[in-house]
């Protein structure tokens, strides 16, 4: 693994590029992996042993996030900047077309960056994410919250929505509690509010790439049908649901998560 520090508008983003890929395998795809707010590209771990083998993988913490810088109050954040900010990974790995899985926030971009620049995916999944961000519940709540008790407090809190801990390993859920309770709070209120500014819904049918789209049935964030309805609108999709999963599905679920990617990928988009 190689790690860099990849310089971009509001800071420099903290990048991990993984080739695994044995000598015989010929040009290797990349994927790229965008967490959600509040979390950090450690997220994907669980993934990469079901991958490594076949794809280059590049993950990165997003401005705000783990690693990288925090922009700061008054940032001006956009769909535009952060599918920016993407496409500046993957050519950092040396890729101008590739995969991009995105969670949360990561799903939305994706969306976005699919209709956006189209050429520049081969495919793109999504994970307990929206195109519709008013229909995101909760979010609108974080701000009174985080103003009143803090990081810490939100960390807590926001643990149990995202993971089972009955059903996750105990430093598994101790972990993304206290990565939670790391986030930069002006990075996580101000992405709250551009995702819940977010309307995606018309120009989903404009999206060609293959699409996989994986649903928690129990996110207190985004409700099963708004999956549902992405599912409906974007041409040719596959919809997998999850009915034990919260919002944290890539990571209580990650090796389920990246069964289902590796066999959609080895069906829709063949070597």
């Amino acid at each position: 693994m190689t790690s860099a520090r990849l310089e971009r508008p509001g800071g420099a983003i903290h990048v991990d590029v993984i080739d695994l890929t044995p000598a015989w395998v010929d040009d290797p795809p990349l994927i790229v992996f965008h967490h959600g707010v509040g979390a950090t590209a450690d997220l994907w771990s669980g993934w990469l042993p079901c991958l490594v083998d076949r794809y280059r993988i590049a993950r990165f913490d997003t401005l705000g996030f783990g690693r990288s810088s925090v922009p700061g109050a008054g940032f001006r954040w956009s769909l535009d900047g952060l599918a920016d900010d993407v496409r500046a990974v993957a050519r950092a790995a040396g890729a101008e077309r590739f995969h991009l899985v995105g969670e949360s926030l990561g799903g939305t971009v994706a969306l976005h960056l699919a209709v956006r620049d189209p050429g520049a995916l081969l495919s793109i999944t999504v994970t307990n994410a929206s195109h519709r961000g008013g229909s995101i519940q909760r979010a609108r709540e974080w701000r009174d919250f985080i103003g009143a008790r803090g990081m810490r407090a939100w960390g807590e809190m926001m643990a149990p929505l995202r993971l089972d801990r009955e059903r996750v390993a105990d430093a598994k859920y101790r972990w993304f509690e206290r990565v939670q309770q790391e986030a930069d709070a002006d990075a996580v209120l101000d992405l709250a509010d551009l995702l819940i500014g977010t309307d995606l819904g018309e120009k989903l049918g404009a999206i060609r790439a293959p699409a996989l789209l994986l649903a928690p049935a129990q996110s207190p964030f985004v409700p099963l049908p708004v999956m549902q309805d992405m599912h409906a609108r974007i041409p040719g999709s596959e919809l997998q649901i999850f009915a034990d999963a919260r919002h944290g599905l890539p990571c209580s679920h990650d090796v389920a998560c990246a069964q289902a990617l590796r066999a959609f990928l080895d069906r829709r988009v063949p070597r």
